[in-house]
């Protein structure tokens, strides 16, 4: 009885930190600096769910085209590196998600969940997860992945890969000290209401990484890392942006590890003649 009461206060603790606005519609344009790219993320926001499932999968990031007509709109140009999975491509950060996130990790699953649970540790581990799954996807090699990628998921993935290039393969790869930026875009919490007897429960954290090929080797090289690399010919077709999405049970008496059920790689090159 004490459980279940106190999941309901779970519950409860949800909706309220849900009664906050929450808005985001990050859009990327490539010749812009951060901060004008975070300001324009700040005016286009719209109010989105926080705790649904379908805020973790449906959320919407498409940029709005000029209204052409069918026959005059041009064709778009191939993308160097081609969708793994149908998700919306995550960029850069929302400040109110951001404070939601925080309200997560320290109001509910650190008292409630996982005591020990600690964000940077997570993201330490999130990057060692980054790694392994890209040179499994590299290599064609996605038995490997069995238990720490939804068996789902890893169909989508055969199906994409094997429409790649070996060249588009490699691209794949990632080595974590590659990673020049990263952050969670979102932490959130599913309950399962229907069944009051096991009370499932999940947590579920969107991480975006931003990297850099042969980044490890500059910095050991000694060599300058410009601010505005991201604008630079010379390294923008060396830069790419991964989205995964990390899920744990937190159900009393079920042991669970962090499985992973959103894989997408891209490059913001591939974005910026659209």
């Amino acid at each position: 009885m004490f459980s279940y009461h106190r999941t309901q206060k779970l519950i409860q603790i949800s909706r309220f930190v849900h009664s906050f606005p929450c808005k985001s519609k990050p859009e990327f344009l490539c010749s812009a600096s951060f901060v004008a790219r975070f300001n324009a993320d700040c005016k286009q926001r719209n109010n989105e769910p926080l705790f649904p499932v379908a805020s973790f999968i449906g959320v919407n990031h498409r940029r709005n085209y000029s209204d052409i007509s069918k026959n005059d709109t041009p064709p778009k140009k191939p993308r160097s590196l081609p969708q793994l999975m149908d998700f919306p491509e995550l960029i850069w950060p929302s400040v109110v998600k951001s404070v939601k996130n925080w309200i997560m990790v320290h109001f509910i699953i650190r008292p409630y969940f996982d005591r020990e649970f600690n964000l940077p540790d997570f993201i330490r581990g999130a990057k060692q997860a980054l790694q392994i799954v890209s040179a499994s996807l590299a290599g064609g090699e996605l038995k490997n992945l069995e238990g720490l990628v939804d068996r789902m998921v890893l169909n989508d993935l055969k199906s994409s890969i094997g429409k790649m290039s070996v060249a588009q393969r490699y691209d794949l790869m990632i080595n974590k000290e590659d990673i020049y930026f990263s952050f969670p875009y979102q932490v959130g919490v599913m309950f399962d209401e229907e069944d009051e007897e096991s009370q499932k429960r999940f947590v579920e954290i969107t991480m975006v990484f931003h990297v850099l090929k042969g980044l490890k080797g500059m910095v050991e090289r000694g060599e300058p890392i410009p601010l505005n690399i991201g604008v630079m010919p010379e390294y923008r077709d060396k830069i790419s942006i991964c989205n995964y999405r990390f899920i744990k049970e937190f159900t009393k008496g079920v042991e669970s590890d962090w499985t992973i059920n959103v894989v997408n790689h891209f490059k913001p090159s591939d974005f910026v003649d659209e």
